[in-house]
């Protein structure tokens, strides 16, 4: 039962940083909310790629405001004369509206554009979009905070869906934060998110569970410490080998994979994180010990 490393000594530190950035979060969500792409608030995307390496954005810019499209927004997208619009697909517009941009884009800078993608999103299927992501990630909390409640006890539960929502909170405060587009691949994140930080309490827990049975001497705080140091190689070497899958793609993988594969690295550094000081503090404030097993054994 060697215990190389004191976590429970940080317990109480951690706990009110982990608070201090929930708050903050929460604020940020309430008062300067996310930053909806396409898929949730509807519009229209087009990637470009200009033929003419001498067309700056501004002058794309310029000419996508000229068409009255609504709220416009031209960003650089991988290479350097590659570019992202987004904009709001107005009510009334007429069917082939892409074709009459593109007329209108060549009698404004020539015919140097090449339209790569085009992605639209009406209001009803955005909002349904928006809708289904919201019951998906609540869903997936729910069937969590079953699966432990019947795994392990009622406390093991407790702590096990604070570090859930810990880890969900914090991740979107930071992109609410740094303003970064939330789509259906960040939902989908966020869902992985939730599996992988539940996959790493599940097993710190497994191992307090079955210390707990065996020595009934030892106060749950230490208890915590030990099982935490004793599944420590695992934690690091699942932590480390899935980091560096994600950095890889988030450095080779374009621009398309950027949202989703930061929001996995971030993920998987906080769900790290709240299995070892969110999940276990919850075992410590509730006191378990060995007779809360045995009793509900019984």
């Amino acid at each position: 039962m060697e215990q190389k490393y004191f976590f429970s000594k940080f317990y109480k530190t951690f706990n009110i940083i982990s608070l201090s950035v929930i708050f903050i979060s929460l604020m940020l969500l309430i008062f300067k909310g996310l930053n909806y792409g396409v898929d949730f608030k509807g519009g229209t995307i087009i990637e470009i790629r200009s033929l003419d390496k001498t067309l700056n954005i501004s002058d794309l810019r310029k000419s996508f405001n000229k068409l009255d499209l609504g709220d416009i927004t031209v960003k650089n997208f991988g290479k350097e004369n590659d570019y992202i619009v987004k904009f709001e697909k107005k009510q009334g517009i007429e069917e082939n509206f892409i074709e009459n941009i593109k007329n209108s884009l060549i009698k404004d800078i020539g015919n140097i554009l090449e339209f790569r993608r085009v992605e639209s999103v009406g209001p009803k299927v955005s909002s349904e979009l928006l809708k289904s992501g919201i019951i998906a990630i609540a869903l997936s909390l729910g069937a969590m905070l079953l699966y432990i409640w019947i795994r392990f006890e009622w406390q093991f539960s407790l702590g096990a869906i604070a570090a859930l929502f810990h880890d969900v909170i914090i991740t979107l405060g930071f992109f609410s934060f740094f303003g970064l587009e939330i789509n259906l691949s960040i939902v989908a994140a966020v869902l992985t998110i939730v599996g992988y930080s539940m996959n790493d309490t599940v097993v710190i827990y497994d191992r307090v569970r079955e210390n707990l049975k065996k020595y009934s001497d030892i106060n749950i705080k230490e208890l915590t410490n030990i099982s935490i140091n004793q599944t420590l190689s695992r934690t690091i070497i699942t932590s480390a080998t899935t980091l560096l899958a994600l950095l890889s793609i988030f450095i080779f993988g374009g621009a398309i994979l950027k949202g989703f594969s930061f929001a996995m690295i971030l993920g998987v550094l906080i769900g790290t994180y709240s299995s070892i000081f969110i999940a276990n503090p919850v075992l410590v404030k509730l006191n378990v010990s060995q007779k809360t097993i045995l009793k509900e054994e019984k």
